[in-house]
């Protein structure tokens, strides 16, 4: 995609749905604050991410938000070489997504609320199945019959 045409897509999206690098800073930090402080999800991000860490991570996620909300392509990682180690199964992803709808929806006007949580269901699905699929809990279709059952 052609800078012009991502900066047009962008601001397509922006002025469609109100978001903007503040209100994704907004939204991010307080699910990051409330993920923390969470009986299930607080434990995966404290085994891996120091308190002196924090700030860099916000910042990436900012960046990946603006990627995801926004289509802007601040953030050039990848998401699912991170995820792949922790700990974590559908109970985590389920609990990921109903704080993040929560938070999203007590942060954010609804057209914006709306729009994060769109992205979110679809990134939670794509995580959870390429975790699953990594740690052998689910195959990839077709693999049984490669493998010969």
């Amino acid at each position: 995609m052609s800078p012009k045409s991502r900066a047009q897509l962008t601001a397509e999206v922006a002025q469609r749905t109100g978001i903007d690098d503040t209100m994704i800073d907004k939204l991010v930090r307080a699910f990051y604050g409330r993920a923390r402080a969470d009986a299930l999800l607080g434990p995966v991000f404290a085994s891996r991410i120091a308190d002196d860490e924090w700030e860099p991570h916000i910042e990436r996620i900012n960046a990946f938000w603006s990627s995801v909300a926004l289509m802007t392509g601040q953030y050039h990682g990848r998401p699912m070489q991170l995820h792949v180690g922790l700990p974590v199964d559908g109970e985590h992803f389920d609990r990921w997504l109903a704080l993040w709808i929560e938070t999203a929806r007590d942060v954010c006007p609804p057209v914006a609320a709306d729009h994060f949580i769109e992205k979110a269901r679809m990134i939670a699905q794509s995580l959870e199945l390429g975790i699953a699929m990594h740690n052998g809990a689910m195959v990839a279709p077709g693999e049984r019959y490669r493998r010969g059952h």
